[in-house]
């Protein structure tokens, strides 16, 4: 069992016991929201009777800073917002209709502006650490004409007061689109640049590093099935170190997996199924 917890000035946040699944199909705006990340993703959320507001509920998994962060649901940009190193940092807010909004907080990124249309599951910012907060997580509020409410994710309202695991469903359609809708520098964040690549049977396997913090980070990104979650991975091994391996049922992609590796060689790979890549010990410098 991994257990991990970080505090913000915001949130607390810990990961917690066992995987809840959310499915299926919701009609009105009220009950169609779903986990904001990625198909297939698996995140912790924790909930308090001390946040602020008290029905939020903090995201965040392994080295996650830098993660996609996508619309819960389709709408419209109705803020983006900049706090500075106070309250919520970089946020952004989309307007569902009917009187319903959702906030995203402490993001390292906004990439969408006022007034932007937004599809559920379109990328709208990256997990971050701005704000008042001491560790990077998503902070996520669902609201009615303002108010706070009790959140819900396929219709289900999440665990209150604790926490729990929860898998995205966001997007996972079966859409048998023909394009994945994410690139690696998307997947792994601000300041990633793809230094090599390989393709299995169902994915491209990226390589990238950021040379600001000397981290790589590794990505497979779907190139069939994508939509539907089926079996993916990538690993990264920093050489002396053990390998580090993100596998699972995902729509669109797996990882990101990061680790800090400057002047150091790294092997990286990914799997789909029965396809994989292995590269040798490399890019030392």
């Amino acid at each position: 069992m991994n257990v991990k917890r970080m505090i913000s000035g915001v949130a607390g946040l810990a990961i917690g016991l066992g995987v809840l699944v959310l499915g299926g199909p919701q009609a009105s705006a009220a009950t169609n929201f779903e986990l904001p990340f990625p198909c297939g993703q698996t995140w912790s959320g924790q909930t308090r009777t001390n946040h602020s507001p008290q029905l939020a509920i903090d995201l965040n998994r392994g080295a996650d800073e830098g993660d996609a962060v996508v619309a819960s649901a389709s709408g419209k940009v109705s803020k983006v917002r900049n706090e500075g190193s106070t309250s919520y940092g970089r946020w952004v807010e989309i307007d569902h209709g009917s009187g319903w909004t959702t906030r995203y907080a402490h993001l390292s990124a906004q990439r969408v502006s006022v007034g932007q249309s937004v599809s559920q599951g379109q990328t709208i910012g990256n997990v971050g650490n701005t704000g008042g907060s001491s560790g990077a997580h998503l902070h996520f509020e669902q609201l009615l004409n303002g108010t706070p409410q009790k959140i819900k994710f396929s219709g289900s309202t999440i665990l209150y007061y604790g926490t729990q695991n929860y898998k995205s469903n966001n997007k996972c359609d079966g859409g048998g689109g023909t394009t994945n809708p994410y690139t690696p520098e998307e997947a792994c964040g601000d300041g990633y640049k793809v230094v090599d690549g390989a393709n299995v049977t169902g994915a491209r396997v990226s390589l990238l590093y950021n040379a600001s913090n000397g981290y790589n980070c590794v990505v497979a990104i779907k190139t069939t099935k994508i939509g539907t979650a089926s079996d993916v991975g990538a690993f990264l091994e920093v050489q002396g170190a053990a390998r580090t391996t993100d596998r699972g049922e995902y729509g669109y992609y797996a990882g990101p997996v990061k680790k800090k590796a400057p002047g150091t060689c790294v092997k990286w790979g990914g799997v789909v199924g029965s396809s994989s890549y292995t590269s040798g010990f490399e890019h030392c410098g």
